[in-house]
């Protein structure tokens, strides 16, 4: 008996100190030391995680030899995977308006079957995205309705990442007149604004318990990377409605406001099979679209399922949500 209680009390003291390593040395695409670059300028690094590609040396490729790009509409960036595929590949950090998980224009989603669809919802309104036990994502529309018009032209200005008991807000600013000089994005950390820097890493992040929370600029200005490490990715831009677009879709936009707004798209790491929300749900397995292919603007209904009280509130006639959201701004 005093045996198996040993072998017990062992096993238990083993999978303990595994644990407690877990989170430093888990085998991951991000886990690695930057080392000096190349005299051609490639980037190095030396992964730290667990397994096959723990302590190998990951060099950039001449085709994109840098992390982080300056012209980043121009070049890709060199990504690098210290996971089990201990790899470096080139890619886009930039939202692809046409690509799986996106949400652009006035808005047109794409799901993630493939199905591309447009849901309207209401200016000033609230309207979850994603709902899922784990991750709650809300959208605050803005938009204008012309003299005539019976519904509202519609555009997503900020957006609301719920999780354990933390809120990330990613928004656009009302801007009056656009100008590309200006930096009018605004990120917001459990209620505090946090400024993200334009040099260096070019990056704020902050370190959780569980996981990790990063915003990196992927441009100099009105573009950023976002990351909640085991949760989800959102590439998004900042963007306003042109003299030309106004003209072409005859929005009619008043005075005094480009209605500024974000074209995101979106990359998920756990949803449930039962995963709810405009966008969310379109993760099911199995999941059928009600939309009506083949027409010019296939709409998908069901604001009234989706709506929430307030850009922080994770209450809707559907939702899923089970944290507790934290702080958020009444303005919204």
């Amino acid at each position: 008996m005093s045996r198996v209680l040993v072998i017990f009390i062992v096993l238990v003291s083993v999978s303990a100190v595994s644990a407690a390593k877990k989170g430093a040395y888990d085998a991951a695409s991000t886990n690695y030391k930057v080392l000096s670059p190349l005299g051609s300028g490639q980037e190095r690094v030396r992964c730290l995680a667990r397994g096959y590609c723990n302590d190998k040396i990951l060099t950039c490729p001449k085709e994109c030899p840098q992390r982080k790009p300056q012209m980043n509409k121009k070049e890709k960036a060199c990504f690098i995977d210290c996971s089990s595929k201990c790899e470096v590949t080139c890619k886009w950090r930039i939202a692809n308006c046409n690509g799986y998980g996106s949400l652009c224009y006035d808005p047109r989603f794409v799901g993630g079957d493939g199905t591309m669809f447009y849901f309207h919802g209401n200016k000033d309104g609230n309207f979850a995205i994603v709902s899922d036990e784990n991750l709650q994502i809300n959208a605050h529309f803005i938009g204008t309705r012309p003299a005539g018009r019976t519904r509202d032209f519609t555009w997503v200005q900020a957006f609301s990442v719920m999780f354990d008991t933390h809120n990330l807000v990613i928004a656009s600013k009302k801007v009056s007149s656009w100008d590309d000089s200006v930096d009018s994005l605004v990120v917001r950390w459990n209620g505090e604004e946090v400024e993200v820097p334009t040099g260096g890493e070019a990056e704020w992040r902050i370190n959780l318990e569980e996981r990790e929370v990063v915003v990196e600029r992927t441009d100099v200005r009105n573009n950023v990377r976002v990351t909640v490490s085991g949760i989800v990715q959102m590439d998004i831009k900042v963007r306003p409605i042109g003299k030309e677009e106004d003209r072409v879709h005859n929005y009619q936009l008043p005075e005094g406001d480009v209605f500024a707004h974000l074209e995101t798209q979106f990359k998920f790491f756990s949803l449930s099979d039962l995963v709810e929300g405009v966008l969310g749900k379109t993760y099911r397995p199995g999941y059928v679209s009600p939309v009506k292919i083949g027409v010019p603007m296939p709409m998908m209904g069901g604001e009234d399922k989706y709506q929430t009280p307030s850009l922080f509130s994770p209450l809707c006639n559907v939702c899923r949500f089970q944290g507790k959201p934290g702080p958020g701004v009444a303005k919204y």
